[in-house]
């Protein structure tokens, strides 16, 4: 006797499986799970892996995506502890790694998380030759530059989420100050994704107007208006959050999701994420860290070259000693 499906459906032709847009998550803590919600929410994906090696958390979180489905726009949400489910990926995004404790700076967490980086980029790019890697784990930038260096591709496929957030977060305060949307706050913050990042203060404008030309002592010690508490409060704000609930999560989903548009839809946007800065303002290192970068279905496809004035200059030159004093002697 034929089932309910043979009898309502007769099939035609045999359905291409593989997926045109497929995004794997590596990591289903906090962070990999606002992620994996914003993309599913966006509609980003045909197809959502989620990779951890905690096997009932990752069950319990896959059903749950699952049994949404009916609200979502992804026709297909898979799981598995081992790297094999992320096959055939476009975007592979690495959130997994040891959290950030709370008074922990992101450069103390370094050593913990190359080794959990070493045991999983071989499979990834073996299972996705082509992909692109998203890297959100902290230290991003030195994780950034340990999974380039694992991966055997070329830097402009391994990227960084870098200030992308700590920009956003710079705009949203700016917006604050001003009682303007954060849209319409115009702001760049580069090099670390940490205490070492550089407030572009020159270049911070609303519809086209440079603050400094209103306030020339704008994020300077002799400002009034006390503008550089500003950078202060960005530098300090995942600090402040993980001591209050433990661990970031929300706005680093929503921000990856921005990069991952980017990428997937081939937008061509600006977005500051850490990428490798080698022979850019006098770096001579082999570093990534944050600048402002194209990004489109090739990765970082093109860089912006900002003009910076010569104390900004400087403090970007102190941020890759930051970072080079730390990596220098990682053993990959």
């Amino acid at each position: 006797m034929a089932t309910v499906k043979e009898q309502l459906i007769e099939n035609l032709i045999a359905e291409d499986e593989l997926s045109q847009s497929k995004i794997s998550i590596v990591g289903t803590g906090a962070v990999g799970m606002a992620c994996a919600i914003s993309i599913l929410l966006k509609g980003l994906a045909d197809e959502l892996a989620l990779v951890d090696v905690a096997e009932d958390k990752l069950k319990g979180e896959t059903m749950d995506l699952q049994h949404g489905s009916l609200f979502f726009h992804t026709s297909k949400i898979t799981s598995g502890k081992d790297c094999s489910v992320s096959e055939n990926s476009k975007l592979v995004i690495i959130t997994a790694g040891a959290r950030q404790q709370e008074g922990e700076s992101r450069l103390a967490l370094v050593q913990r998380n190359v080794n959990i980086m070493k045991s999983m980029i071989p499979a990834i790019v073996r299972h996705s030759p082509e992909c692109k890697i998203l890297v959100v784990s902290n230290p991003v930038d030195i994780l950034t530059y340990v999974v380039w260096k694992l991966s055997g591709f070329p830097p402009s496929r391994i990227i960084g989420t870098g200030c992308n957030l700590d920009s956003a977060r710079f705009r949203y305060l700016i917006g604050e100050k001003l009682g303007v949307h954060p849209t319409s706050c115009h702001g760049w913050i580069i090099g670390e994704h940490g205490d070492s990042s550089v407030p572009l203060w020159s270049g911070v404008n609303v519809a086209g107007v440079p603050l400094k030309t209103l306030n020339p002592q704008l994020g300077t010690d002799s400002d009034k208006d006390q503008w550089k508490n500003i950078h202060k409060q960005v530098v300090n704000s995942a600090y402040e959050i993980i001591k209050r609930k433990g661990y970031t999560s929300w706005a680093i989903g929503l921000s990856v999701t921005d990069l991952a548009e980017s990428i997937l839809k081939n937008l061509r946007r600006v977005h500051p994420v850490s990428t490798m800065i080698k022979d850019l303002y006098g770096i001579k290192e082999e570093i990534f860290l944050s600048v402002p970068c194209i990004l489109g279905r090739n990765g970082v496809s093109d860089i912006v070259k900002i003009k910076l004035n010569s104390e900004e200059e400087n403090l970007f030159k102190k941020s890759a000693t930051t970072i080079w004093n730390v990596q220098k002697d990682l053993i990959i």
